[in-house]
């Protein structure tokens, strides 16, 4: 005898494999009753009850009686809810909130079974039809039912856990009708607005909800973080009790489709959102694949919800939520949040200090319980990271050659799989905190800095911090000085390639060859650096020679702290050198990566369409799950709408809409705040942050990419929206350097002092007010670029 298929579940034994067949709010309400939520108790017809013209089988109307017999117990008459849940009803992207029928207080057998046929038909409606196809859902809607007691409730009403309009935090807001709730929902009744303030609920409203506001508030809380993310909830009090009648997505506040790598997570929430520093490292659009193994990482290291230093995604660029951040701090240490972002301003840049902060209101007690062991946890990774640095490093080039050389000879996706689940994924973490070891050191050139700007001013300070090679070489250098060398003949072409073939403009996307792929890189290196006789060397000898000047300043004016200059500067010259060698040996690691992906690529047919796929993808993939290739032309389409995009601003405050920014004609790259008055610029002065010191004018050259370099003649002005480790090869050329995004300890800023070329970094608006042919005179010292002529 053929046994029956399982067409109906009740909440308590509805598992994670059934959820796609019952719909959004069957699949949420039967979660939220396993993890102990108060729940009207019901069922869920799945979807697969249904025949194609909506008929019910033999099996699915005996199933059905007889749960909706025991949902009844001894009460014929007790009233159920007949609700839709469609597949695609309340996901992230799309609530159908109203669209589908809701019939309430079935009481007899035909008003049910009627019931049950008006919903279901209801996913044919013309109203349904229009929601689906103007979100992009398949019209064809296939549709879940879920039935539920009804409860008789004395309050009624919804919650967002968030302004769905602002995305604040602040407070989560509401109303309430008395009676069932589909008076709010239709309008036929007039409704009780209230407030609860995080971090602790206190209610504002009337006094009717009073005695149920902070268990409410409570349960909203859990609820957000249970289904991770701010909530649109249903609720009602009845006989007493608070139940949740529904919980979804905040459909305002979502980031996007996952699926079509449609991503902007400042729609999340009101936040401000830099890219200071970070897009230097990472300048290009995130692919897929990169964001992925780049969010990979992020959680590795995160221990406050919703911040990511390197994976923030907006559209496809790099950001850091500083509100989380900030916010975390606060709650923390009590301290105000201007000396916090103060604290920040050397990483981040200035710009924070004309933004307004908007905060998460964490609260003390949550902070302490729940990021406390995060932190502990980060702390010893990091200290462990720290003592096994030096032999890390030593050992690295070794076995990254050991692993391109095995990934190279595996002929087996299971194989590949393997390989990347036990060895190199779990030693891209290690590499990664090696890299966070390195990075922990900074805050002692940090502290530094402000002591000596105090001491001597801007100027003498950042020259005293031009040395920061000391006796031995910044890894950051290395691609510099190397080419020198092999010119010279003190290196060969091998040796240049193996130490730093791994470092390039574009080294944290993996889809885009690094310099050691490209047999002719180096040839062109080596023609330009001979055809416009640069002299890296020259430019260290000079620039040292302004640092013993400068410390000698320093001596004369503060006799008696000679030594314990020298002291701070040791210290913070092995804090860089240890920093740069960590960066450049995670990235070393890092690359490691994309030849797997080349590989993954090969095996399955897909090449260069493997970065299109997320690393959980490309497992699935490997172990025999093709679904997530259907998704690629889809994120192909937002990838290139990304990448056409002209740079983004470094600071963001709030929700950002590129396709709004870009026909703003005031808009700017520094800093995107719809709250800020706009400002009329000094089109004779652009003011930044000082990057290295000295004076020098010249003529502008403005470049996109560094692939450009050669349109860039000795002695210009370099202009750039940012510039990273890739650009430094072309740094000798310049007379100066302009960035719009940068910090006073990004590396681009460090190569530049070492170097000893100007550099105004963090201007904003550098790369639109100013043009190839524009004479300028950059003072790095004081970070102002003076505009002397145009080339109009």
């Amino acid at each position: 005898m053929k046994e029956m298929s399982e067409l109906v579940k009740g909440f308590e034994t509805l598992t994670p494999d059934d959820w796609p067949l019952a719909g959004g709010k069957g699949s949420t309400l039967a979660r939220l009753v396993q993890l102990g939520y108060r729940v009207p108790a019901g069922f869920v017809i799945l979807a697969t009850a249904f025949g194609a013209g909506g008929e019910l089988s033999p099996d699915g109307r005996q199933q059905i009686a007889a749960h909706l017999q025991r949902l009844r117990g001894n009460g014929a008459d007790v009233p159920v809810a007949v609700r839709s849940s469609a597949l695609a009803e309340d996901s992230a992207q799309t609530s159908f909130a109203g669209e589908f029928e809701t019939v309430l207080n079935v009481r007899t057998d035909a008003e049910f079974w009627a019931a049950l046929d008006r919903v279901y038909r209801s996913a044919q409606t013309e109203r349904v039809r229009a929601y689906s196809a103007a979100h992009g859902v398949d019209v064809a809607q296939r549709i879940a039912v879920v039935v539920q007691r009804m409860a008789p409730a004395e309050l009624a009403g919804v919650l967002f856990t968030a302004d769905p309009v602002s995305g604040s935090y602040s407070a989560m807001i509401g109303n309430y009708v008395h009676g069932l709730g589909e008076a709010l929902v239709s309008g036929e009744a007039d409704a009780e607005n209230f407030t609860l303030s995080r971090p602790k609920g206190k209610y504002a409203g009337p006094p009717a909800l009073k005695a149920y506001a902070k268990e409410l508030f409570r349960v909203a809380a859990k609820l957000e973080q249970t289904l991770g993310g701010p909530q649109d909830i249903e609720w009602a009090v009845a006989q007493g009790k608070l139940y949740i009648l529904q919980a979804r997505p905040i459909t305002t506040l979502s980031a996007g489709n996952l699926d079509d790598y449609e991503i902007n997570e400042s729609l999340i929430e009101e936040a401000l959102w830099v890219n200071t520093n970070v897009a230097e490292a990472v300048p290009d659009v995130f692919s897929p694949l990169t964001w992925s193994i780049i969010r990979g990482i992020d959680e590795e290291l995160n221990f406050i919800p919703g911040y990511y230093v390197w994976s923030g995604n907006i559209c496809g660029h790099v950001y850091s939520n500083i509100s989380r951040r900030v916010s975390a701090a606060h709650a923390m240490t009590g301290m105000t949040t201007e000396r916090i972002v103060g604290l920040l301003g050397d990483l981040f840049g200035r710009s924070l200090d004309r933004v307004n902060m908007p905060l998460y209101p964490f609260a003390r007690g949550d902070v302490v319980r729940e990021f406390v062991p995060g932190i502990g946890r980060v702390i010893w990774k990091t200290l462990t990271g720290y003592l096994t640095l030096s032999k890390f490093a030593r050992e690295n080039p070794a076995r990254c050659r050991a692993f391109t050389t095995r990934i190279g000879a595996i002929s087996s996706q299971a194989d590949l799989l393997r390989l990347w689940r036990q060895e190199l994924e779990p030693y891209l973490y290690k590499a990664w905190w090696a890299h966070t070891a390195g990075g922990s050191r900074l805050v002692n050139t940090m502290v530094l800095e402000r002591k000596l700007r105090k001491l001597v001013g801007a100027e003498d300070a950042n020259t005293l911090l031009s040395n920061l090679r000391g006796g031995s070489e910044l890894a950051s250098l290395g691609p510099v000085t190397g080419i020198a060398k092999v010119r010279r003949g003190e290196m060969s072409r091998e040796e240049y390639l193996a130490q730093y073939g791994h470092r390039g403009p574009h080294e944290f996307e993996l889809s885009i060859p690094h310099p050691a792929e490209d047999p002719i890189w180096l040839e062109q290196q080596l023609a330009d650096n001979a055809k416009t006789e640069l002299d890296a060397d020259g430019l260290l000898a000079s620039q040292e020679a302004a640092f013993e000047a400068a410390k000698a300043r320093f001596i004369q004016q503060y006799p008696g702290k000679g030594k314990w200059l020298d002291k701070q500067l040791k210290q913070v010259a092995q804090g860089a050198q240890l920093r740069e060698r960590a960066r450049s040996e995670f990235t070393r690691t890092f690359r490691v990566v994309r030849a797997f992906a080349l590989r993954a690529g090969e095996l399955t047919g897909l090449d260069d369409d493997i970065f299109f796929l997320y690393s959980a993808d490309i497992e699935t993939l490997l172990a025999g799950d093709d679904r997530a290739v259907a998704h690629i032309p889809a994120r192909k389409a937002n990838y290139a709408y990304y990448q056409s995009l002209p740079p983004l601003p470094s600071v963001i405050r709030g929700r950002f809409r590129p396709e709004e920014w870009i026909k703003d004609p005031n808009r700017r790259l520094d800093i995107y705040d719809p709250m800020l008055p706009v400002e009329q610029t000094n089109q004779a002065e652009l003011r930044g942050i000082p990057g290295a010191a000295g004076r020098v004018e010249g003529t502008v050259r403005i470049l996109q990419r560094p692939e450009e370099g050669d349109s860039l003649l000795p002695g210009e002005i370099l202009v750039a929206a940012t510039t990273n480790v890739g650009w430094t090869p072309l740094f000798p050329k310049a007379a100066a350097i302009i960035t719009d995004i940068g910090a006073p300890l990004s590396h681009a800023a460090i190569v530049a002092r070492e170097l000893g070329i100007p550099a105004v970094v963090g201007c904003g608006i550098a790369t639109t007010q100013l043009r190839t042919g524009d004479r300028v005179l950059v003072d790095g010292g004081q970070g102002i670029v003076h505009l002397i002529h145009t080339s109009e």
